[in-house]
């Protein structure tokens, strides 16, 4: 069976993703492609926020484990520098932080975080939700918004 491959996937940064299907259509690359078989792939987007908390839950499923492949997260700016910690909750081995440097005035833009994870990270029980969250990036801030992506089984 042919491959053919797509860039018509755009990336919160405009960026594009490349994927792969095989001649019927399916998908074979990043994403789909590296689950397992059997695999439900399950996505969550914030939406664009101000000044309030980022969040992305990967809902958890009677009788499967959730599991995280990635998160992508972008914002602006604020009034003043700081630093924030967001955390990813309902994993394996308890939550995991991450620190995000907030830039001082609202057009600046903070640097874009974007993690894949390798092996993808299970949830802490079967039915559990994984929870991707950013609190408020501060006073002025005009946008920030987190995207994280998986699969169930």
């Amino acid at each position: 069976m042919a491959t053919k491959q797509n860039t018509n996937l755009q990336a919160p940064d405009g960026s594009y993703y490349v994927t792969t299907t095989d001649g019927a259509g399916n998908l074979s690359g990043i994403g789909a492609g590296l689950n397992p078989a059997g695999a439900t792939v399950v996505t969550s987007s914030s939406g664009n926020v101000a000044a309030s908390a980022a969040t992305a839950t990967l809902a958890g499923t009677a009788g499967k484990t959730t599991y995280i492949s990635g998160f992508y997260f972008t914002g602006g700016g604020a009034t003043g520098a700081s630093v924030v910690n967001g955390t990813i909750t309902g994993l394996l081995g308890g939550t995991a932080t991450f620190n995000i440097p907030v830039p001082a005035g609202a057009t600046a833009g903070v640097v874009p975080l974007y993690i894949d994870y390798n092996p993808p990270l299970p949830a802490s029980a079967v039915n559990t939700s994984i929870v991707v969250s950013v609190p408020s990036l501060g006073a002025g801030n005009t946008n920030a918004a987190v995207s994280a992506w998986g699969y169930q089984i």
